[in-house]
């Protein structure tokens, strides 16, 4: 049986979260406003929000990227999409995708719910995109560098240890090949290891 994508529901699920989220973002974004995209071709450039410095005017463009799949959950850790399959077709993810205009990744966690898609609390950390892409650099993790540990086995699934990180404490990557549609390839890292680095504050 091929697998289902969650594409639609996941949709209406942000919807709903983003109630919570803009109370969140008033709560907490002392010195910023900020404004929601509801553009297509901006949020396919990788653009959920601006933030707009309250003083000197400096807009930042922000990506959300909500954990949906684990809600009622509290994971020390973050999925950034390397890869997925469309059609049969192998496509690049999010995280190396140059086409993305994105300076900041808002990542959504610990979502809980206590009634179906009644969102209650949840936690954000944003993220320095061109910190983190700068630190993976540095570390030697590139799409093309990646491949040697995937490419010998394709349907390989589950966590896969990576020379260049400390699985425990730093991150690993993930191949969800048998239980999602678009088997995604992903680099989970640790959110206390990028706060720790300075790529990463909690905003909530």
């Amino acid at each position: 049986m091929p697998l289902k994508s969650n594409f639609k529901s996941d949709l209406e699920r942000e919807q709903k979260l983003c109630v919570l989220l803009d109370r969140y973002y008033h709560q907490y974004l002392k010195q910023y406003s900020f404004d929601r995209v509801f553009e297509i071709k901006q949020q396919m450039e990788g653009i959920d929000l601006i933030f707009t410095h309250k003083d000197h005017g400096r807009k930042y463009t922000i990506d959300e990227k909500a954990q949906l799949d684990y809600i009622n959950e509290n994971l020390p850790t973050f999925a950034f999409e390397l890869s997925y399959e469309k059609d049969g077709t192998l496509k690049e993810g999010w995280l190396f995708d140059t086409s993305k205009k994105t300076e900041f990744y808002a990542l959504i966690t610990s979502i809980y719910s206590d009634a179906p898609d009644v969102f209650t609390s949840c936690k954000i950390t944003l993220v320095n995109r061109q910190k983190l892409l700068a630190f993976l650099v540095e570390k030697n993790i590139t799409s093309s560098t990646l491949k040697k540990y995937v490419l010998p086995n394709k349907n390989m699934h589950g966590k896969i240890k990576i020379d260049e990180l400390h699985h425990r404490k730093e991150g690993y990557l993930y191949a969800s090949t048998k239980n999602k549609a678009e088997r995604p390839l992903n680099l989970i890292l640790k959110l206390d290891f990028l706060e720790e680095t300075g790529i990463a504050k909690r905003l909530a």
